[in-house]
């Protein structure tokens, strides 16, 4: 579980300008992933405030400062900045004033500054944090991007699930990592996985060693993030055991609560793992679309039944 970002990344993510260099940054932290623009409270009005957030000041805000007069404008900085708020960011390339400032020294509050509007700074900053702060777990797997589609491979150590993934970077798809997936909840419907930064971009390869995929296939075979639409479960082949083989109803499994299409896949020599999982992914995205190939299938088995009574 991602519990904080410091305020340091915030400023490197989001290209920030620091107007209080003499203010340390690397101690603030953000522990929620949005944003709140203090126009109550400037006005007076702290009953709820969120102090543990982003605070935002627009072009408006900047307005209504500028009709505050001296005693009122002091009480009202100092009430915000003592309530211990990460930082303080103005948009629109606005710039706090002298007293402000002040106060923000006291208090050891950042200013920063952006040039970007309030409104698309607030879009841009939120959906990455809420990414950057989601719920995370790591994963032993391979996670690719077929035709656009997540493909997460799991499976235990060795069954294959590097070489699918290879001969897939081969057919032109991207790999997004191998061995550890780091998979963020980032909302009710999204798992987001991406690679250690450590690993990015490596492929181990039993009986080779370890490759750079980016290095021999170049950047269009290698991808930063993907979201987890698919999970294929490699499986040494048990003849004892029943495999589904027409695929009717869909299997799932959960990650981080999320429900995510499943298939167990069995493994033996002679499959070519590569592109059973190409098809696998091409036909969850024709069902995401409204068909459903196998129950085409039962449908005209059906239909032929009733014609022939």
């Amino acid at each position: 579980m991602a519990e904080e970002l410091k305020v340091d990344k915030i400023i490197e993510k989001m290209n920030l300008k620091i107007l209080t260099p003499d203010i340390p940054t690397e101690n603030k932290k953000v522990t929620v992933p949005d944003i709140n623009r203090p126009a109550l409270q400037l006005a007076g009005f702290f009953t709820h405030f969120d102090s543990e957030r982003v605070q935002i000041i627009g072009h408006v805000e900047t307005a209504y400062l500028e009709t505050l007069e001296g005693e009122t404008k002091r009480e009202r900085y100092e009430k915000l900045l003592s309530s211990n708020v990460p930082c303080i960011v103005f948009c629109r390339n606005e710039e706090p004033d002298e007293l402000m400032i002040q106060e923000a020294r006291k208090y050891q509050i950042p200013l920063l500054q952006t040039d970007k509007t309030t409104s698309s700074f607030e879009a841009e900053i939120i959906r990455w944090m809420k990414v950057m702060l989601a719920p995370m777990m790591t994963i032993h797997g391979v996670l690719v991007d077929v035709y656009g589609e997540g493909v997460l491979i799991t499976g235990e150590s060795g069954i294959g699930k590097s070489e699918a993934a290879l001969e897939l970077i081969k057919r032109g798809h991207r790999l997004v990592t191998d061995d550890v997936v780091e998979i963020r909840k980032v909302s009710d419907e999204t798992l987001i996985g991406t690679a250690p930064e450590i690993t990015r971009h490596f492929i181990e390869l039993r009986g080779i060693g370890i490759i750079d995929v980016k290095t021999l296939f170049g950047v269009e075979s290698v991808k930063e993030t993907q979201s987890i639409d698919i999970v294929i479960h490699l499986e040494d082949w048990d003849r004892d055991k029943q495999y589904d083989r027409f695929g009717m109803e869909d299997e799932y499994t959960e990650i981080l609560g999320n429900k995510v299409v499943c298939h167990n896949l069995p493994v033996r020599p002679g499959r070519n793992l590569a592109v059973i999982v190409e098809s696998a992914a091409v036909n969850w995205r024709q069902k995401k679309m409204g068909y459903n190939a196998a129950k085409e299938l039962y449908n005209r088995i059906q239909g032929n039944f009733m014609n022939n009574k």
